[in-house]
């Protein structure tokens, strides 16, 4: 399997004073359930776990009783455009994608998060503390990703890896369905791949131009010449590079079979490490998928199926992966309804997912698959303290969120819509 390696640069907890969740039943995630357990938080960390006779609460913590509760890590949401659009209808509001070119790998999605967003409380009260955002997928090359925790005082604490990975989407659908008068290059998928290619073998000569320069100039140095005029700087070029020495995972939509096939070979031709997206309707490959031994974001779990798929195709694709061995995580690909995450995993627990799995796919899969495991996706010692108080199983929608602590730090259980609600409902 595929994991990042990066580095994660959490922001200080402004907790002010130990926190014990006492008496809970705990979703560990990497060891088991512990009934009548306890969380010690301490410096926005996880101090201590274990059963609750085990766990003593310093002088000045403050006890939280938490008996009758479901307690488990803060849900990762594997690609969303929270900070990214506020209003659909309202373009001003939206900053999902840079349409002047297809091959943008320069694009940052840091530049354009908006931590004020009201979808990010609206997302947080239902467990996600944790996302992957990332620019549509209207280009080829669109930009890159960032990892983003749903709290903090700025943008700039909120974004915890800045540039995570790089999606190259190939879904058939990039700028190909543009009217007949404004139609451009490319029109077909083989303009697509080729243009890809094109874009990598140019970042490839960039490098080595630069190479070139560093030698020359280390020569003019040792022979006391004039320096040599350095290459011009090319963003897009340069976006590329570490992605080219497997620095950070390329993201790989595909959505059939072929396009599948198709992209993935353009990834080996330049040895990319990479993760496959969607995949929805790639049934028929599976075996194929499993052997490349590389991560998989499924979702979203709803799609229709193609008439000529089983009604089942999309819903159990989470279990046919599963039972080939696959890592899963799983997306909503939605800012507005990406509280929905946990009922994604949930849904595909009705078509063979195991319950376990499914919320490993939603916690600690994820967290592996980006490089944060480390220090997110299970609750334990040492881990940054992102908690989910519910009442009951995470998975299920009769479940009600009650508590959820970012780096030890309670979270206002308030949004928009409890605003509107609380405003506007009957005395």
């Amino acid at each position: 399997m595929f994991i990042a390696v990066l580095a994660l640069a959490l922001p200080a907890s402004a907790q002010q004073k130990p926190i014990l969740l006492k008496g809970g039943k705990l979703l560990t995630i990497s060891h088991g359930v512990i009934e009548n357990g306890s969380i010690l938080i301490d410096s926005g960390k996880i101090a201590a776990i274990g059963a609750t006779s085990s766990i003593k609460a310093p002088k000045d913590a403050r006890v939280i009783d938490v008996s009758g509760m479901t307690l488990y890590p803060g849900l990762i949401d594997s690609e969303t455009a929270l900070g990214l659009t506020e209003i659909s209808a309202e373009a001003m509001t939206n900053d999902l994608v840079e349409k002047s070119d297809e091959i943008m790998p320069h694009m940052h999605v840091y530049d354009a998060f908006h931590a004020e967003s009201e979808l990010i409380p609206v997302t947080r009260i239902n467990g996600i503390t944790n996302v992957l955002v990332a620019p549509e997928s209207a280009d080829t090359l669109p930009g890159q990703d960032s990892f983003v925790q749903l709290a903090g005082p700025s943008a700039a604490e909120m974004l915890l890896i800045r540039d995570v990975a790089m999606p190259l989407n190939f879904t058939g659908t990039q700028r190909r369905n543009e009217s007949w008068e404004k139609r451009k290059f490319p029109e077909t998928r083989m303009g697509m791949a080729s243009q890809m290619r094109q874009a990598f073998i140019d970042a490839q000569d960039y490098e080595q131009h630069l190479t070139d320069y560093e030698k020359k100039k280390a020569d003019a140095v040792r022979d006391k010449k004039p320096e040599p005029s350095a290459p011009k700087r090319d963003l897009k070029l340069e976006a590329v590079l570490p992605y080219l020495h497997g620095k950070r995972p390329v993201i790989l939509a595909a959505e059939t079979a072929s396009d599948l096939e198709t992209a993935v070979r353009l990834a080996q031709e330049f040895n990319l490490k990479f993760v496959l997206n969607h995949i929805s309707h790639s049934r028929p490959v599976l075996d194929y998928v499993a052997s490349l031994k590389v991560p998989v974001i499924v979702g979203p779990i709803y799609e229709t199926p193609k008439e000529e798929e089983r009604f089942d195709a999309v819903y159990s694709l989470p279990a046919e992966l599963y039972k080939r061995g696959v890592k899963i995580a799983f997306a909503s690909f939605d800012a507005h309804n990406s509280r929905n995450l946990p009922y994604q995993a949930g849904f595909a627990t009705g078509f063979g997912l195991p319950p376990d799995e499914a919320l490993k796919a939603i916690t600690l899969n994820a967290a592996e698959i980006w490089g944060v495991a480390d220090q997110l996706g299970s609750l334990d010692v040492g881990k940054t303290a992102n908690i989910v108080v519910a009442t009951g199983d995470p998975l299920d929608v009769k479940t009600d969120v009650k508590r959820v602590f970012i780096a030890g730090e309670e979270i206002p259980m308030t949004s928009r819509q409890t605003r509107l609600r609380d405003e506007y409902s009957t005395k």
